[in-house]
């Protein structure tokens, strides 16, 4: 039997490539899929068809505060739901000469869609999986919230660095009750933002500093995905594990 049959798991922002892989990733071991958009819907459609129409398509736009539980409250009606992907995120630019006004405005929104997106979902399915017989989440956080971040998105890192936090919370929390979590961590993954650092700054920019020559691809981290959602890796509650190709070690 595949080894995550009988499971529905909730990927967020799974239209990206490294939300594809995931979802592809998690059918392929006999996951039911929801699929969350933003906006493109019919990427999501085309999703659900490609792994055989092993789910349902959701819709959400994560940058409003009510978003969250509302598509919790969608995501039950497939249910009940074993598991959580916090794997919506987006990345902004803004220098610290930037207006006031203009800083606020990006930090307020990668905190919304990175980290408190992340946060109510978490809130919203803590008390499901408690009468479920337990579940599992996993955050996509990123090296820059390991080791820091640039200077003009210091607000990426410093979302995906709280967002670590609130799984090592969860893990502690929760894991007596059967409700564990775990964050992966990556470098860079080849997907249209890694493309587009690429397109101004140059392929050797990306690379530098990773040791194995190369970004991490989607597929890796839907492999990786789907292996943690195994129900025999409870032991794993409250790890970070880096995908950066020893780029940044702990």
């Amino acid at each position: 039997m595949p080894t995550l049959a009988g499971q529905t798991l909730l990927v967020t922002g799974a239209t990206g490539a490294i939300g594809q892989a995931i979802c592809k990733a998690l059918a392929a071991e006999g996951a039911r899929v929801l699929i969350h958009y933003g906006r493109n819907h019919a990427a999501a459609t085309a999703l659900l068809s490609a792994i055989g129409g092993q789910g349902a398509v959701l819709c959400a736009d994560l940058t409003d505060p009510a978003a969250p539980e509302a598509l919790w409250t969608e995501a039950e009606t497939h249910g009940p739901v074993t598991g959580l992907i916090n794997n919506a995120g987006i990345r902004s630019e803004i220098g610290v000469d930037a207006p006031m006004s203009d800083w606020q405005t990006v930090w307020d929104r990668e905190f919304r869609v990175n980290f408190h997106a992340a946060a109510d979902l978490a809130k919203c399915a803590i008390p499901h999986f408690r009468k479920h017989g337990g579940g599992r989440i996993l955050n996509m956080a990123s090296r820059a919230g390991q080791r820091g971040y640039s200077a003009n998105a210091m607000a990426y890192g410093a979302s995906k660095a709280a967002l670590i936090n609130l799984t090592k919370s969860v893990a502690q929390s929760f894991g007596g009750e059967g409700i564990t979590a775990l964050a992966l961590a990556p470098g860079w993954v080849r997907t249209e933002m890694a493309e587009a650092f690429i397109a101004q700054h140059g392929e050797a920019a990306a690379l530098s500093g990773i040791p194995v020559g190369r970004m991490a691809e989607p597929q890796e981290i839907g492999e990786l995905a789907a292996f943690l959602f195994r129900p025999s890796q409870v032991s794993l509650n409250g790890a970070v594990i880096d995908v950066n190709g020893a780029s940044y070690l702990r």
